[in-house]
């Protein structure tokens, strides 16, 4: 491992600048600026190898060649990922950082194909990364940080010290402009009808639970990394991230952990129950006390942590998951979430990637049980989601793993901007609340769009 000290910035925007028009180019960030804000960003860019996964081919492009292959690509990305090392003082030294798309279940499950795929995007898209910049904003510290696995990271070393020791130089950038209506592929009647038909489902014993969600789209102009800036400002979220892929530029700023891996320790945090923020501090604070007290709420944060206890106990010591944290609320820009914890002990003959694949798709935006409830949205969601639901973060040389749930979270490719927004629906849900519910959850990119309207 090499590592090198660069001047900390409490902004961790300012590095990325340097980087943000790079293909591939990843930037995971914690929103330290924002009040839930977390410790640790990542920055990356020019990985030496790139693992796609679309249509039942899995392409790895590395060294100027390209190899195809119909292997599980979960198989493909734990061999590019080895040999595991020992935990490390820092979260990440090199590995593989992209998202899992919400369709890459396909590989995992035998679902229907009934949904138009209007997003036409890979299933997974990985980047191999031998240097990334960490900065560290509980001791204010900044780190290039190399794994030593390429010759060229150590011929750029200088180079790379100086690029992100250098005071900002802000480039000059098109101004991110919506440039017409944000269209739903859900109106409210159409949304009603699904939701009735979620509730037969449940009447009849299929399931307990379903996330259905709805897709808003517009047109814009501009630059995405200007969009993904004033997102961050906008809607601070402590998984927040910007990818700058060859075929989109994923915009995400998701309140809500997946999977953290740390040291064989599991942590997983999902997110059910919301309420909206109020302008006015007493009424804010009677709808944080109303979301704790729900019992609708929180029987169906209890299903899903049912269902996440039960993924984590595939590959998990057995006996080792716990639930340390049940029903916490946490304050979002624009709504109060229903949070709860499980964790546990990673079993010595798994991996990160057997985590991963364990409890992919995060139960939390599926429903439960599992299998049923994406068999039910696939039939009743207009769309396939495509990163949508899917998880963004890492997976390090050194063993660990960090990922969110892909909620919040924008897709721009061919001047349009896509972005989502769902609630679990039980048997005891109001369908005029459910669908108000996803307006709230929308909110905030919702205010953004009309902040940018050419």
């Amino acid at each position: 491992m090499r590592l090198a000290a660069i001047p900390y910035r409490p902004d961790s925007a300012e590095l990325f600048d340097a980087l943000a028009d790079e293909p591939w180019a990843v930037f995971l960030d914690s929103a330290h600026s924002g009040a839930t804000g977390g410790r640790w960003d990542i920055l990356a860019a020019r990985p030496y190898a790139t693992l796609v996964s679309q249509g039942g081919l899995t392409e790895l492009r590395q060294d100027g060649s390209v190899e195809r292959s119909d292997e599980d690509p979960f198989e493909r990305l734990r061999m590019h990922l080895r040999p595991m090392r020992h935990s490390q003082a820092l979260p990440f030294v090199g590995g593989g950082i992209g998202y899992f798309a919400y369709d890459l279940a396909r590989r995992l499950e035998r679902l229907p194909e009934l949904a138009e795929d209007g997003e036409g995007m890979p299933e997974m898209a990985v980047g191999f990364y031998d240097w990334a910049v960490l900065v560290d904003h509980q001791r204010r510290e900044g780190w290039l940080v190399s794994a030593g696995r390429r010759p060229m990271s150590g011929e750029q070393w200088r180079d790379l010290v100086a690029l992100f020791s250098a005071p900002p130089q802000p480039k000059p950038r098109a101004p991110f402009r919506v440039r017409g209506p944000v269209k739903t592929n859900l109106s409210q009647a159409a949304y009603r009808e699904r939701f009735d038909r979620i509730q037969a489902y449940i009447r009849a014993g299929d399931c307990y639970q379903v996330n259905l969600a709805q897709r808003f789209a517009c047109p814009v102009t501009g630059d995405p990394w200007l969009a993904y800036r004033a997102l961050r400002r906008c809607n601070p979220a402590p998984f927040s991230a910007y990818l700058n892929l060859p075929f989109a530029c994923i915009l995400s700023s998701s309140p809500e952990r997946f999977l953290e891996l740390r040291g064989g320790r599991v942590v997983t945090r999902p997110i059910k129950g919301t309420r909206r923020r109020d302008a006015d501090p007493v009424r804010d604070a009677v709808l944080a006390r109303e979301l704790a007290a729900s019992p609708k709420d929180r029987a169906e944060n209890l299903m899903i942590v049912d269902l996440l206890r039960n993924d984590l106990g595939k590959v998990c010591i057995p006996g080792s998951v716990r639930v340390p944290e049940l029903f916490e609320v946490e304050h979002y820009a624009t709504v109060h979430h229903l949070v709860s914890t499980v964790t546990g002990r990673l079993a010595p003959d798994q991996d990160a990637v057997a985590l991963l694949r364990a409890a992919f798709p995060g139960g939390s935006i599926t429903g439960a049980p599992k299998l049923r409830a994406m068999q039910i949205i696939e039939e009743l969601e207009p769309h396939r989601r495509g990163v949508y639901c899917g998880a963004i973060g890492y997976l390090g040389y050194n063993g660990d793993m960090d990922t969110n749930i892909a909620i919040r979270t924008l897709v721009w490719s061919k001047d349009s901007l896509r972005f989502w927004a769902g609630g679990g629906i039980v048997a005891d849900s109001d369908a005029d609340s459910e669908y108000q519910e996803c307006l709230d959850k929308a909110a905030a990119v919702i205010n953004l769009l009309a902040a940018h309207r050419a």
